[in-house]
Parts: structure tokens; sequence; C-alpha cells
């Protein structure tokens, strides 16, 4: 029997210095009853999903940037959205800014909840492939300091047992990584959740803004294709506070084609009927790893970090 499932992607416009949480979880809960309504089990919501996206700004001290932060699953905020998707049923990926103690210190990481239909906690990942910097670099309009407020995740790219298949985890920079969806193939990941904050403008290079979401699809796309996995990507997008992101939320078949596509930079739920199956015949064929990965020449991959040119 087809396993077939509606997911559905809630893509975010703009969350402002001066919303509240409060206010910004009516909104998710908003979508993931529109969600409901169309009959999806599942939504994808963007990386940092209850504020505006603050490594773009410069703070100083723990109790400044604290305040973005959440403690805690749920998180005092997160409880009316757990709550709600309890209720209806419906299982979810959040994105947000986490605070734990943890190895007798105070860390801090980029990080995403899975949540069950029935509200139990599956999984949480940490953001691994941070970029920007740790230090300003005097930009005159924003900087990009995740390197500033956030570690390195410390979990790994591991998979989830969900009623539905097994599905990974990763935020916003690891789409453009392909070892990342590699290793959640690996680990028979079938569907792949991600939300990001993608600035329209890279602060590095000047790279025309059509290009940045060229780059983002292509990410999603070849990695649906090359793992034989359905991904779901969530935006927070749009001018928060005159800071513009690019939306471009998609839900991509395991062929790379994309099968539903955000039409603006607000909220907005997109949704399809997933074959979960549809990928199989190319983890049987093309990409069927046990028969043609070829691990002996792969080496370099995990023993080097940058360009080394054999002498």
């Amino acid at each position: 029997m087809k396993r077939h499932e509606v997911f559905a992607v809630a893509q975010l416009g703009p969350i402002h210095l001066a919303d509240s949480r409060a206010r910004t979880v009516n909104r998710l809960i908003d979508m993931l009853r529109e969600a409901h309504g169309r009959g999806a089990t599942w939504v994808t919501f963007p990386e940092l999903a209850l504020t505006t996206f603050f490594p773009r700004y410069i703070y100083d001290t723990p109790e400044e940037y604290d305040v973005f932060f959440e403690e805690g699953l749920p998180s005092p905020a997160m409880v009316p959205l757990f709550d709600a998707a309890r209720d209806l049923g419906v299982g979810f990926y959040l994105g947000y800014a986490e605070k734990v103690q943890q190895d007798g210190r105070t860390r801090r990481f980029n990080s995403s909840v899975l949540v069950g239909p029935n509200g139990d906690i599956l999984g949480k990942y940490r953001k691994i492939h941070l970029p920007g910097t740790a230090e300003p670099i005097g930009d005159l309009e924003f900087e990009h300091l995740e390197k500033r407020y956030f570690e390195v995740g410390d979990l790994g790219f591991p998979t989830f047992a969900t009623p539905s298949g097994r599905f990974g985890m990763c935020i916003c920079n690891d789409r453009r990584w392909p070892e990342t969806f590699r290793v959640m193939a690996l680990r028979g990941a079938e569907v792949f959740m991600l939300g990001y904050n993608t600035p329209t403008r890279n602060i590095h290079h000047h790279e025309p803004a059509y290009l940045r979401e060229f780059h983002h699809r292509l990410s999603l796309e070849s990695a649906a294709y090359q793992n034989g996995a359905w991904v779901m990507g969530a935006a927070k997008c749009g001018a928060e506070d005159g800071f513009a992101m690019i939306g471009g939320s998609m839900i991509v078949a395991p062929t790379g084609e994309v099968v539903a596509r955000a039409a603006s930079e607000d909220d907005e739920v997109i949704t399809h009927n997933c074959d979960l199956d549809m990928g199989a015949y190319i983890r049987r064929s093309v990409f069927d790893f046990a028969r043609h990965r070829r691990i002996e020449h792969y080496g370099p991959i995990t023993q080097q970090t940058g360009v080394e040119i054999p002498e």
C-alpha cells in the first residue's frame, strides 16, 4: 500500500524587533490550523521562527542578546503552539535559539525541534554550518554574527523515527553542504526538514539577489535527487525592520522537482500530497549506496577541512 501524506511548509513574513513572541506564536498557530484544514499531518516552520533574525545586530553582553533565546522544551513561549498542534494531531519542525545549561556552563545554539502529532518531542538538532563571523566586519548596513551568538552544533546529523517514516533536520546554511544530506540519507532519512533566514544581500561578496535564491533552490533540488528524499524548505523572509531576506519556500520531490513553492514574502502555507515511496526507485538504482558508493576514495571529506593540493 502506498504511503501518501499531506506535508505543509509554513513560510513566515518579517518579524520585527518590536514584535512580541505571543504575536508571532499566534501567527504560527494560524498557519498550523490552515495546514490542518488542508489535511496536512506535518508542518515545517522556519529557522529562528520566534524572533527577528537577531544575528544581524551587534550585542556585547548576554544580558542584551539572551532575550532572543528559549530555555526548556517547550519554552513558555512555545507552549500554545505545542498545545494547538497536539489538539489538531499535527507534527511540526520549529527553529529557535536555544539556551541550555550543559557541561557545567551556559551554552547557546541555533536549534530545531521535531514534535510528533501526539505532542511528543521526537528529536532535536543544533546547526553545524554556522555562517558569518564572530566579530563585526564594520558593514554599513548589517552584520552576520552567528558565530558570535551560537556554538557549532554538537549533535551531528541524526534522524528520527516518526509515524510517517524517518525524518532528518538541518538549518539554513547546512543546506549548502552536501555532506549534511548524505549523512542523514545514510541514516535512512526519507524526508529532510529545514528552515532558513537568508539575507538578500551577501555581505562578503557582491552577488545579485537572483543568484541568492537560485543557489538556495539548487541546493534543495540536488539534495532531494541525490538522496532520493523529500525536502521541506521554510523561509522567514521579507524585510525585517528594513533588512531583506529571500523567500522561495518550497517542497521538493525525491526526483528533484519542485512540487510546491511560495508566491510571496509574507506568511504563507504551501502543501503537497507526498508519495513517501517515490524516492525508493532512486535509492534502488542510481543512488543505491550499498552497491555504488566507494568510501575507500572519500577520505579527504573527513580527513581535511580546506583545500590541500598534493605535491
